[in-house]
């Protein structure tokens, strides 16, 4: 008997030899054995999923001389016919070569005779999408009102091309790509039957190159086992496929985890001998990346479609997260511009020697700062000690002065508006349009507060701004150096940094915005509340809404920032969950919207807006006001 090839020999004679698509064997199940069946079924996928099979086994199914059930004999005349193909009542048509109208009439001149030898006529219909489209109006009122004895089956890869008047009429089931992992199942048993020996690496190299089709990977092993003369090896499966070796990408990660650029640019070298698309090899990269941060971030989610589970949690335990999301931009990075590289093979080194030279080490390697104030407070100092006598405008005078302005008001006025009287506490200020001075562009900012230092040339330049604008200068200064509200200071009364024994749940923030943190590190602490102090030991809560890029060797860095702040060695435990008192972000979130609602209101009762919206029949954005005080929340 001569050679059958697996794909024919191995096609599924019955619903339960089904390789995956079980929400569409549920429901012809259901329908046969409940005989609820309907004339017409429409089967959709791409190639080699099993439309064709179902359809087969449906009418076995249905013209079985056992009766009308979902498990067919198979060894009645009927079925022995259908899996034969030689069936008469089996008529079986392919579209892509009967598209014309003549030719759908003449199928259809025969469904009104009843069937010679089954119990159904059955008209299976393979790629109907390619039918003209007078052979679907030919179809459409047999398909809708067909004689008792007729099912249509038909089976299509592109069911858009369909018109909506046959979808209509049929039930459609959409099948879907296999799995690798269902398809590396279903060749471990086709190749256990045929004695064949076989790698297990080397069958998910076929299951991910049949891209979800059964058939095709039935057709690659087929090839396969011709390529290795009777065996399957993950070698030459590779060779003859000509793709990439997943377990060289998975070696080369394994380095870059271990920092080992020697081994890293060995096994580019090895991998360069066989030729590869370095492209595809940063595809794939990019591919074990992703897996890892699944693996980290929802452990539960990670499948084993590649065959590489092991090797992926063991990255994944090997590697922080802010490491993994790092490399997987680098890789797309390099991806998008291997075009412009002089060699492939170097565009691909370059990213990963980038891999290599990136890597977040914020709360090692940056240094505490060295001051012991906060640096809002210090620009206060320098800045009142620059300008004369400031204590003398910082009340206000018995009798107010006329405040000159830069742009005269359209109309005259008869005397000068006073000025208004102080607030009796700083509060976020936002200048009006005709209050803009000179003074009011001293570089007392947020970035002043970051860096802890002053520009010089700006406070010596200060005082030449003109004696008109000393109160400007003096009540900047005033308002540019508040305490934050509901912040315990960052120092003592002594004007010194809090010390280990200092410190308490309360003045936690301040402590917090000191720390030389970033990234991941400085996220975790600012969803921190304090929960007790023994000694040097401190016990966290960390807020479970914030907590899913924390791991365990995050609270040794934060440790080390502590013990750099202090001074002396400080131990931390950290435990997640519910928090019952303000973190640092929250109070952030609500000092910040308190600022803003202060501004926006400022703003709302400046005399000067109000008489500019009045004038010009204005109205006032408030997305566009920002608190002019500028602290560090």
């Amino acid at each position: 008997m001569s050679y059958q090839v697996l794909a024919r020999k191995w096609r599924p004679r019955i619903f339960s030899e089904m390789a995956g698509q079980e929400h569409v064997l549920q429901a012809l199940i259901n329908a046969l054995d409940n005989d609820r069946l309907h004339h017409a079924y429409l089967f959709t996928g791409t190639r080699g999923v099993g439309k064709t099979s179902i359809a087969r086994i449906l009418a076995k199914c249905l013209n079985c001389e056992q009766g009308v059930s979902s498990t067919p004999c198979g060894e009645c005349g009927a079925c022995k016919g259908i899996a034969e193909g030689r069936f008469v009542d089996l008529i079986e048509v392919d579209a892509a070569s009967r598209t014309k109208v003549e030719d759908t009439r003449e199928l259809l001149e025969n469904v009104q005779y009843a069937p010679t030898a089954g119990r159904y006529k059955v008209y299976l219909i393979d790629e109907v999408h390619m039918l003209s489209g007078h052979s679907f109006n030919a179809l459409l009122k047999t398909l809708e009102e067909p004689p008792p004895h007729v099912k249509f089956l038909l089976a299509t890869t592109d069911p858009q091309k369909l018109p909506v008047t046959i979808l209509s009429r049929c039930l459609q089931f959409n099948l879907k790509n296999l799995s690798p992992e269902r398809i590396v199942e279903h060749l471990q048993f086709v190749l256990g039957e045929e004695k064949v020996p076989f790698e297990e690496s080397a069958l998910w190299s076929l299951g991910r190159a049949a891209d979800g089709s059964m058939r095709d990977a039935l057709s690659l092993t087929d090839q396969a086992i011709a390529h290795g003369g009777g065996k399957l090896t993950e070698e030459e499966v590779g060779a003859m496929l000509g793709t990439i070796d997943l377990s060289a990408v998975i070696d080369i990660a394994t380095a870059l985890a271990d920092r080992d650029g020697g081994k890293v640019l060995a096994l580019v070298d090895d991998m360069a001998e066989h030729a590869p698309d370095f492209s595809s090899a940063l595809a794939e990269l990019l591919s074990v990346w992703h897996r890892v941060a699944v693996a980290q971030v929802v452990p539960d989610a990670l499948d084993n479609r590649h065959g590489d589970h092991d090797s992926v949690m063991a990255l994944a335990v090997k590697l922080p997260k802010e490491d993994v999301q790092l490399f997987y931009q680098t890789a797309l990075l390099a991806r998008r511009d291997l075009p412009l590289a002089p060699d492939p093979k170097v565009g691909f080194e370059m990213a990963l020697l980038r891999m290599l030279a990136f890597q977040p080490q914020l709360s090692e390697k940056v240094d505490p700062p060295a001051v012991a104030t906060p640096a809002h407070e210090v620009l206060s100092q320098e800045v009142a000690a620059s300008v004369k006598k400031p204590e003398t405008v910082v009340e206000p005078e018995p009798e107010p002065e006329p405040e000159p302005e830069p742009e005269p008001e359209p109309e005259p006025e008869p005397e000068p508006e006073p000025e208004p009287e102080p607030e009796p506490e700083p509060e976020p200020r936002v200048v009006g349009c005709d209050e803009i001075s000179a003074s009011e562009t001293l570089p007392i900012t947020a970035e002043s507060d970051e860096s802890g230092m002053v520009s010089e040339t700006a406070v010596e330049t200060a005082p030449d701004t003109g004696p008109n604008h000393e109160a400007d200068k003096s009540a900047q200064t005033h308002m540019e150096t508040p305490t934050q509200p509901g912040v315990p200071p960052a120092v003592n009364d002594a004007g010194e940094r809090l010390t280990l024994q200092q410190l308490m749940p309360e003045n936690w923030r301040s402590v917090y915005l000191g720390l030389a943190v970033g990234g991941v590190i400085q996220n975790t602490a600012a969803n921190l509340v304090l929960l007790e102090k023994s000694g040097n030991q401190l016990r966290f809560q960390l807020d479970i809404d914030n907590s899913s890029l924390y791991e365990e060797a995050h609270s040794e860095r934060l440790a080390k920032a502590l013990t750099a702040y202090f001074g002396e060695p400080v131990e931390i435990q950290i435990d997640v969950g519910e928090v019952s008192a303000e973190t640092p972000q929250a109070t952030t979130l609500r000092l910040r919207a308190e600022r803003q609602a202060a501004a926006v209101e400022s703003m709302k009762n400046d005399e000067n807006v109000q008489q500019i919206i009045a004038r010009f029949d204005g109205r006032l954005l408030e997305n566009t006001i920002k608190p002019l005080d500028k602290v560090k929340l």
